[in-house]
């Protein structure tokens, strides 16, 4: 592509505009504008000639697969290379709409020909999802200047944006100092295990329910089973994407406004880190209106990157959760007793009451936990400061009435031996974290 510059703008305008006037002066000057015209429009034209294949053998090379974090400063790493030198080149990337950058062009020196130059591009993503990065396009002036000869390259690479885990990492810091010296645990496991070890001799205080009985009968004298503490469990989190999970909440110390969704997936993958430090083995599954995704628990580097990439371009449905369908997709599929982390919003009436009826399936297996965000405005009447009108009482009293229907759901669900957790928007991955390890301290799954 070939554009004027500002040179060839001055320079018709120095010379056609005197020669115009000078048409009349009188026919001596005249013909010597015309000179002057003439010479300019061979001089144009044999620069555009000259220069039409400046940028023919100019090659960027852009990695495949670009990540970066939300709303944290991240760099886009190219490679150019050209068959010429060029003491200015000016390059610009058609950035797509969620990611921003400071600076709309770079320009940069090609002083060595065929040889490889790298370009760092500082981006700030605003949305996670999967990004296509779109055309880099380049620009040279033309030998005599009077032209701007430009390329537009199309590059293959995908940008993810990932949620950032910084801030929540910073939140739960210390709930991951759990470790003393020499690799001991500092806080104290409650029970004796439940994975059997081994057989061996009665000792005096040992509880009935521990004797073997048929190897009591056999040796003709007590033994007493032992068990250890089970190390490698599974932990399921299971995320709802339906339409409730596109109510929008606020960021802790921040005023962006993200989605209920989002909010789960950073706080799953928080989980996820804490149960990799605990030695367990962690898993996925998300439904809306069906079940979408089921990853099998595992552990490492490779898996926790899978899960990221399964949820990073997730969106909440349109569509009502159905509790009936995702219970029965995940009883079928685990056989092995585990931890199953439900976060959902179960405010509504009508999908409290068919969660209530379809959780005992699961119950009776798998130790199950329902974490909900509490909703603001849902809180005991008193609880915080004084009414300022009549109308904020009324929305008072309807928080309450809210709140005393959640209370009852947390005692229904006890019942049926789920555990129902209402969580504060600041501290949900804290929270999750903390119930995980008293869960794991009471050796419950």
């Amino acid at each position: 592509m070939i554009a004027p510059s500002n040179r060839l703008l001055f320079w018709v305008a120095l010379i056609l505009i005197p020669t115009a006037l000078f048409a009349a002066i009188g026919p001596q000057t005249f013909a010597v504008g015309v000179l002057l015209s003439v010479l300019l429009v061979v001089a144009v034209l044999a620069d555009l000639g000259v220069s039409r294949q400046l940028l023919a053998g100019l090659e960027v090379d852009a990695p495949d697969v670009l990540r970066l974090s939300k709303r944290v400063t991240g760099s886009i790493n190219l490679r150019v290379r050209s068959g010429r030198s060029f003491a200015s080149l000016r390059f610009g990337i058609a950035l797509p709409d969620g990611i921003r950058s400071e600076c709309e062009t770079f320009h940069m020196q090609l002083p060595d020909p065929c040889t490889w130059y790298r370009l760092s591009w500082d981006v700030i993503p605003s949305e996670c999802g999967k990004y296509h990065l779109g055309a880099c396009c380049m620009e040279v002036p033309s030998t005599l200047g009077f032209w701007l000869v430009r390329r537009r390259i199309e590059t293959e690479s995908e940008l993810r944006v990932y949620p950032d885990l910084r801030r929540e990492r910073r939140a739960s810091a210390s709930l991951f100092l759990n470790r003393g010296d020499y690799g001991g645990h500092q806080f104290r496991q409650v029970s004796k295990g439940r994975e059997f070890e081994q057989l061996r001799e009665y000792i005096p205080g040992d509880t009935y329910q521990d004797i073997h009985w048929k190897t009591t009968a056999k040796r003709q004298h007590p033994v007493t089973k032992v068990y250890q503490v089970e190390r490698t469990q599974e932990v399921y989190v299971v995320l709802d994407s339906s339409r409730l999970s596109a109510r929008r909440v606020q960021m802790p110390n921040s005023g962006e406004s993200v989605t209920l969704l989002e909010r789960y997936i950073t706080s799953a993958m928080m989980l996820a880190v804490a149960a990799e430090a605990q030695g367990d083995l962690f898993g996925l599954v998300e439904f809306g209106s069906r079940p979408n995704l089921f990853l099998k628990a595992s552990r490492g580097k490779a898996h926790f990157d899978t899960c990221r990439n399964a949820l990073y371009t997730l969106l909440p449905e349109e569509a009502s959760p159905d509790f009936n369908e995702v219970v029965s997709f995940i009883r079928t599929r685990l056989r092995k007793r585990a931890l199953i982390v439900f976060l959902t919003s179960l405010d509504d009436a009508a999908e409290a009451e068919r969660f209530k009826e379809n959780i005992s399936i699961l119950s009776r297996h798998h130790l199950t936990v329902v974490n909900m965000l509490r909703p603001a405005s849902i809180a005991p009447l008193f609880s915080g400061e004084k009414a300022a009108s009549v109308g904020e009482l009324y929305n008072r009293l309807g928080g309450h009435v809210a709140w005393r229907k959640l209370h009852e759901l947390e005692l229904q669900l006890r019942a049926r031996g789920v555990q129902f957790n209402l969580c504060e928007n600041e501290n949900l991955s804290a929270e999750l974290i903390t119930r995980y390890m008293q869960i794991k301290q009471r050796q419950l799954i």
